[in-house]
């Protein structure tokens, strides 16, 4: 196995939200990609924001934001999720050397990783929150076809309080500046409502992120007035844009479960959206 420094996380959700097998996932994520519409866009792109569903449910929707990078060279992700299935305190960055996926290995960029853990307090080398979570791995096939190579720093949030989210942020705009690194917060809407409601809170969701208001996004999440998986990552990237010279969020596609499956008494919504400097 090595040390933990050595280590390779492997795929956890290969065979459920996307295909385990190379080709196929090559050729499906390829296929998502062709047929997203390019959005226009005046200017750099210094965040987005994903969905993370299986690919049959969100697919279409993160290959509006993806798409938007093909051809371009982006030399760092820092990829920002929340943890589905164990709670930590803090900020958990993967300790290891490299994700992988069907398409092949993500480097993990250990310098960025060193001057985050030394820039904030909150973040932990450690393998908590990246054994079997999916909310980083379904961000990788999209971003290796789109960007050929690249590095990431995989962070996955485990207490989403506001001083924790906002301290990320902080800390990664300080860091991130003059490397032309993108970041990512990957997050679904609203869960588990009919159609009508989850239009009606994802709708603030998507208000909030075109006032690029990551103080308010906040406040609606507290109050329940929303829902967001990866909310507070979501908070956390917004702050990191805005310090690494992001103006404004454009909203570039948003829908739920029921437009695919066409059942609207419970859905799960979805969102992609690009901070733009």
């Amino acid at each position: 196995m090595g040390t933990a420094a050595e280590q390779t996380r492997p795929t956890a959700v290969g065979g459920m939200f996307y295909s385990g097998n190379r080709l196929t996932l090559d050729r499906e994520v390829g296929m998502l990609l062709d047929s997203a519409p390019v959005h226009p866009v005046d200017g750099r792109i210094v965040a987005l924001i994903a969905p993370h569903a299986g690919y049959m449910y969100s697919g279409k929707t993160a290959a509006h934001g993806y798409g938007l990078l093909r051809g371009t060279h982006v030399p760092d992700v820092v990829i920002v999720a929340p943890s589905h299935h164990e709670f930590f305190d803090g900020v958990s960055v993967y300790p290891g050397r490299a994700y992988a996926t069907p398409l092949g290995t993500v480097p993990v960029n250990t310098t960025l990783r060193a001057e985050l853990l030394a820039a904030c307090p909150l973040v932990h080398a450690t393998l908590a929150g990246h054994g079997p979570e999916h909310a980083i791995e379904v961000q990788l096939p999209f971003l290796q076809k789109a960007l050929g190579t690249t590095r990431i720093l995989p962070l996955v949030v485990g207490n989403q309080s506001r001083k924790i989210c906002f301290g990320l942020g902080e800390a990664l705009g300080l860091i991130l500046q003059g490397t032309g690194a993108l970041l990512v917060a990957s997050t679904d809407l609203s869960h588990f409502h009919t159609a009508q409601v989850a239009e009606q809170m994802d709708r603030v969701v998507a208000g909030d992120l075109e006032q690029f208001d990551p103080e308010q996004l906040m406040d609606d999440i507290e109050a329940g007035h929303v829902e967001a998986c990866g909310g507070g990552p979501t908070v956390a990237v917004l702050v990191a844009a805005r310090k690494l010279g992001a103006r404004s969020v454009h909203v570039l596609h948003r829908t739920h479960s029921g437009a695919i499956t066409g059942d609207n008494k419970s859905v799960v919504g979805y969102l992609a959206a690009v901070a733009v400097g």
